[in-house]
């Protein structure tokens, strides 16, 4: 700091009289009455402190059946996913570009990878500190992050995606039968082909770019926002815009015949909470207003199947469009189906605006997993806890489907379900272990509980909950005390009583309970 004298200024006085002016300048330097003063003292002063320091955050979601699964301190809001995949060695180079925003101080903070081999690492562009332990990647950033940033991580990461064994013995994760290849999820297994936070409750929006050699097809979720050629391989370029769950994501290699057409289908007014059932068919509600939209529908299917898919094939646009009367708006820009051959997969998967199926099936599976678009894909289990929400919604989808289409009563396909020992193995909400979240009590016991509070609120009430249901949390995450909450507060009724027999219950109810 430097003073310039004042050349009318007296000569200096005695040494008190110096020490008192001192003060004088010190005091009104901290008033703020000699700014030059003041200013310069500021800039000798530590400058504001930037928020509390960063702590590494949790290497789990607190899942009550995954513990390690998903992880804390940040939420993602997309996914960019490079992937250059040779179908004939199954090797994949990739890059993962993940944007998001720290809910607390990170000093590190951990994604979900199981096997590949990771390369570099950087946070918003700056190398970052790596550790592996087992499936738990901890990235350690130059500078922490504070709460309510957003940043962003890019990974590079090479090797064999891996198929993953379930506690119930299914195969999951990336799953290769020769040049073929389908990446299905449920319930961890997007980690074997992809960083992340795969946690259900953690949604967001996707851009995949697949690179296979030419003649291959690579399909994913979204649309396709372009298709390019050059040195004898193809760039397949995907756009999920609506929030997704990781284990709702797919790709899928192989020669499939790919088909893209549009299905008109009147969008409910979604203005209207309360839409009524129709007084001749009450599993197709009316709507009070509505307009028409057009939804691509992306297909895909296995030559070897194709014949034999055509007729299912047929059948979307007809589901598509009972579905929006039944559930309400479809919540997605594209619909469709992916169709593989036997032996793909175990299961049918209801991947996001696309299901996978393992060859041809009837017509109640792929309403099955259509349904599961509302029911699952939009509305999100809180945690996998909450499946029966997903399962439970889907199944008795096909039960309605079946009344609304072939006229057989719902409540056939109850007593089936009713007279199922298997179905009364556990309550649906409560299974008793992470083996048992794909159980037959999830499905068959789950549609039951449904079927149940239809008969206590009546038809009218019924569907206008559903409609509300997948309204009020549509692209969201939902538990089941959500849903009980909500069924309670919509129908203005006391079912505590239905919830403690069907949902919660140990013994097999009375069926008219």
């Amino acid at each position: 700091m430097h003073q310039h004298r004042n050349p009318y200024q007296s000569p200096p006085r005695s040494t008190a009289a110096s020490l008192t002016t001192a003060l004088l300048i010190l005091v009104l330097g901290a008033l703020g009455g000699l700014g030059g003063l003041a200013g310069c003292a500021d800039q000798d002063r530590p400058g504001p402190a930037r928020g509390a320091p960063g702590t590494p955050g949790a290497a789990g979601a607190g899942d009550p059946y995954f513990p390690r699964l998903g992880n804390g301190g940040y939420d993602v809001t997309h996914y960019g996913l490079t992937l250059d995949y040779d179908p004939a060695v199954g090797r994949l180079d990739a890059t993962a570009a993940i944007t998001a925003r720290a809910t607390h101080p990170l000093s590190a903070f951990n994604l979900d990878l199981a096997g590949l081999t990771v390369g570099r690492v950087t946070v918003d562009g700056a190398r970052a500190g790596v550790r592996r332990a087992d499936t738990e990647l901890t990235v350690r950033p130059r500078a922490d992050i504070g709460r309510g940033a957003t940043f962003r991580t890019v990974v590079r990461y090479s090797g064999v995606p891996r198929a993953l064994t379930d506690a119930d013995r299914t195969r999951e994760g990336w799953l290769r039968a020769g040049k073929r290849s389908v990446a299905l999820g449920q319930p961890r297994g997007s980690m074997a082909w992809f960083p992340g936070n795969h946690h259900p409750s953690d949604k967001a929006a996707y851009d995949i770019r697949i690179t296979v050699p030419k003649g291959q097809q690579a399909i994913s979720n979204g649309e396709l926002t372009s298709e390019r050629t050059a040195g004898g391989r193809t760039a397949f370029s995907w756009h999920c815009a609506e929030p997704m769950a990781s284990y709702l994501a797919t790709v899928a290699v192989g020669p499939y015949r790919t088909k893209t057409s549009q299905d008109a289908t009147d969008a409910t007014d979604a203005t209207d909470p309360r839409d009524s059932a129709s007084p001749t068919h009450p599993t197709s509600p009316t709507r009070s207003t509505g307009s028409t939209r057009s939804i691509p529908v992306h297909t895909a299917v296995d030559p070897t199947v194709a014949a034999g898919s055509a007729g299912l094939l047929a059948r979307i646009p007809a589901i598509m469009k009972w579905g929006e009367q039944t559930f309400g708006p479809y919540p997605f820009s594209s619909t469709g189906v992916i169709i593989g051959r036997p032996g793909d997969a175990d299961y049918n998967l209801e991947t996001q605006n696309r299901p996978f199926l393992p060859g041809p099936s009837g017509i109640g599976i792929l309403v099955h997993e259509l349904a599961h678009q509302w029911f699952g894909n939009s509305v999100t289990p809180k945690s996998w806890r909450d499946i029966w929400l997903s399962e439970g919604f889907a199944e008795y989808a096909e039960w309605l489907w079946a009344e609304s289409e072939d006229g057989v009563p719902a409540s056939r396909a109850f007593d089936r379900a009713y007279a199922d020992d298997e179905n009364w193995a556990f309550p649906p909400a409560e299974p008793p272990t992470a083996a048992d979240i794909s159980a037959r009590p999830v499905y068959g016991r789950g549609a039951m509980v449904l079927h149940q509070l239809r008969l206590a609120v009546g038809d009218e009430e019924f569907f206008a909950l559903v409609r509300g249901w997948t309204r009020a949390h549509r692209h969201g995450n939902a538990s089941t005390a959500d849903f009980t909450t909500f069924a309670q507060r919509r129908t203005d009724r006391d079912l505590t009583a239905l919830w403690a027999a069907w949902l919660y219950g140990s013994e097999k109810p009375p069926p008219d309970e």
